[in-house]
């Protein structure tokens, strides 16, 4: 696998193309398996595994576009996987701005395809993209605008090559991402550097019933599966998200954008006993979240230690440092708190955690030390670091999980070929 980033894009871009492709398109030659019809689909269960995926992700400020492929076994290779981050655009205004977002993707995904195209014929003797069974794109939850840059593209990509069309809800894919076993291999790249390399794994049955925490800027969720495409959301938060507080909060506290990263990174200063902050809803009778009276409490903070300044201009480093981490500590342990209780309640045999605040390290351990000592048996399974943000690989996974269930229920009656695909930013999982 090469992993090489491209600065052809106005933001950085992330190619990663597995070089085993060659043998992974020589399996599906083997296996024969018959074209998809125009309209419906008619199928037999081994043909979707033998499936390359191309997916779209524009459902906040990241344009993702990957590629995957998966084979006789249930192993997945990720082909591609391609990323142009906004982060640099929306800085200025301290979060994500719609129509600003909307112009990236309209000017980035044309671009991410051209660059998949040409690294997919530099590497592989088939045809492209021809060899394209399926194509998915998120369709929501996330903001109206960038929903649409990439339902249009897909539907256009789509109506040209022929391609099968299917929506796919953006938080599906942070727990297919985390709920696909990985193996981390070791390949030399041309510069003689040791890269990591994901492999990825249909997901096992046995792993049900799950218990999912999504956490991110706009979602705060607990959602309980029995089996692959069933969702309960069990508890959520009643105002703002986790993700939301953050940045909120270090906008309080003078700190740059995105807030997630630059609390964490303020908070490993600090003492996160310091501040007695609340931790809302912790005794409540049940399972939602509330993180809009921490931010408030937060404020009177920063008011009370620079009465006659305005905020947060005065904090000192240290004030700084002990606020971050206690608001930290204060999420963390809310958060902790109603997953063990839901888990305690439903007993799953898998505990997953997904989103963007994923990524925090104090969440990542604390989390995984409570289901150790509660539930030994339970398997634990974090979302990578890298695979916490928005990306496609995670919607190319959720598409190709359900697909299975759908090759193994509806025997092909299933259309999935969505002419009519629309935006739905409030779209829910349950």
């Amino acid at each position: 696998m090469i992993r090489k980033e491209s600065r052809g894009l106005s933001e950085r871009s992330i190619i990663v193309i597995d070089n085993g492709m060659r043998k992974a398109q020589a399996r599906r030659r083997r296996a024969g398996v018959a074209e998809f019809a125009s309209r419906r689909i008619s199928v037999t269960e081994s043909r979707w595994r033998y499936m390359k995926i191309l997916a779209i992700e524009t459902s906040c400020d990241e344009t993702g576009m990957a590629l995957i492929e998966s084979n006789a076994k249930g192993k997945i290779d990720v082909l591609a996987n391609l990323v142009s981050s906004q982060i640099e655009t929306h800085r200025p205004y301290g979060g994500v701005v719609p129509n600003l977002a909307k112009r990236e993707h309209l000017k980035n995904l044309p671009l991410l395809w051209q660059q998949l195209s040409m690294s997919q014929r530099s590497y592989s003797h088939a045809k492209f993209p021809e060899d394209i069974d399926l194509i998915a794109v998120t369709n929501g939850p996330g903001l109206a605008p960038c929903l649409w840059a990439g339902i249009n593209f897909a539907q256009e990509l789509a109506q040209k090559l022929g391609k099968p069309l299917v929506d796919i809800n953006h938080l599906k894919g942070h727990i297919y991402v985390a709920l696909s076993e990985q193996t981390n291999l070791k390949s030399e790249a041309p510069n003689h550097k040791q890269i990591p390399i994901s492999k990825f794994q249909i997901p096992n049955s046995t792993r049900f019933p799950i218990l999912s925490l999504i956490v991110s800027g706009g979602h705060t969720q607990l959602v309980y599966s029995k089996k692959i495409g069933d969702y309960k959301i069990i508890g959520e938060t009643l105002d703002d998200a986790a993700g939301e507080a953050f940045d909120k909060v270090a906008k309080l506290l003078g700190l740059g954008y995105p807030g997630g990263p630059e609390i964490s990174k303020l908070a490993a200063k600090g003492n996160p006993s310091r501040f007695n902050l609340p931790r809302p809803m912790l005794n409540s009778k049940n399972f939602d979240f509330s993180f809009s009276g921490l931010k408030t409490a937060v404020l009177y903070l920063v008011k009370g230690l620079t009465p006659n300044h305005p905020r947060p201009l005065k904090l000192t480093l240290k004030n700084k440092a002990d606020l971050a981490a206690s608001f930290e500590q204060a999420v963390v342990d809310v958060l902790v708190h109603k997953t063990i209780l839901v888990a305690k309640n439903l007993t799953p045999k898998t505990l997953i955690l997904g989103g963007g605040v994923a990524a925090n390290k104090k969440l990542r351990r604390e989390l995984k030390s409570a289901v150790k000592k509660n539930w030994p048996h339970t398997n634990c399974l974090l979302s990578p670091i890298d695979m916490t943000g928005d990306n496609a690989l995670m919607i190319a996974l959720a598409a190709l999980a359900e697909c299975q269930i759908i090759s193994k229920d509806l025997y092909g009656e299933q259309n999935l070929i969505t002419a009519d695909l629309k935006a739905e930013p409030n779209l829910r999982l349950d």
